[in-house]
């Protein structure tokens, strides 16, 4: 495994659309497991392949609940229920947080890391996990939807 790069604020990557993967190959295997140990080393959330500079419908999210370190290949959302609005960040817009309104329950349905199609369904942090990084394939940040967005001063940090 290993550290990659975040790629941070206007880095035009970040705009771009992610494609489907395809291959379920050892290179996946390797993208999955540097994404989720640059995502820990950075104390992230949720990291899409893109962030990493890699085009690729891939997202990792690990919120730290039971059964919640997720791999989401080629994700979609199938249903949303309810709204929630609260503080956002991202780990490619450093220093800065913003307000967003996102759903409160959200089901996904994407393929695992051997390829096989599973659904799962979340709530509150979960949910605006997958909502955010979801966004982050269609090259859609979180500053675009956010009421307002803020520089995080010492004291919040």
């Amino acid at each position: 495994m290993a550290l990659r790069n975040i790629r941070v604020d206007d880095d035009p990557i970040l705009r771009k659309n992610s494609r489907k993967v395809e291959a379920f190959d050892q290179r996946l295997e390797m993208l999955i497991d540097d994404m989720f140990e640059t995502m820990y080393d950075a104390n992230g959330v949720g990291l899409a392949a893109v962030q990493v500079g890699v085009l690729k419908q891939v997202i990792v999210i690990d919120t730290g609940e039971e059964d919640e370190k997720l791999v989401l290949i080629n994700p979609e959302i199938i249903a949303t229920e309810g709204e929630q609005t609260g503080g956002e960040g991202c780990l490619s817009i450093p220093g800065k947080n913003g307000i967003v309104t996102r759903p409160q329950k959200v089901t996904v349905r994407a393929l695992d890391r051997e390829g096989n199609v599973y659904e799962k369904t979340g709530e509150d942090l979960l949910a605006r996990a997958f909502c955010h990084e979801i966004d982050h394939l269609s090259g859609v940040l979180y500053t675009d939807k956010a009421e307002s967005v803020q520089l995080i001063t010492n004291e919040e940090e």
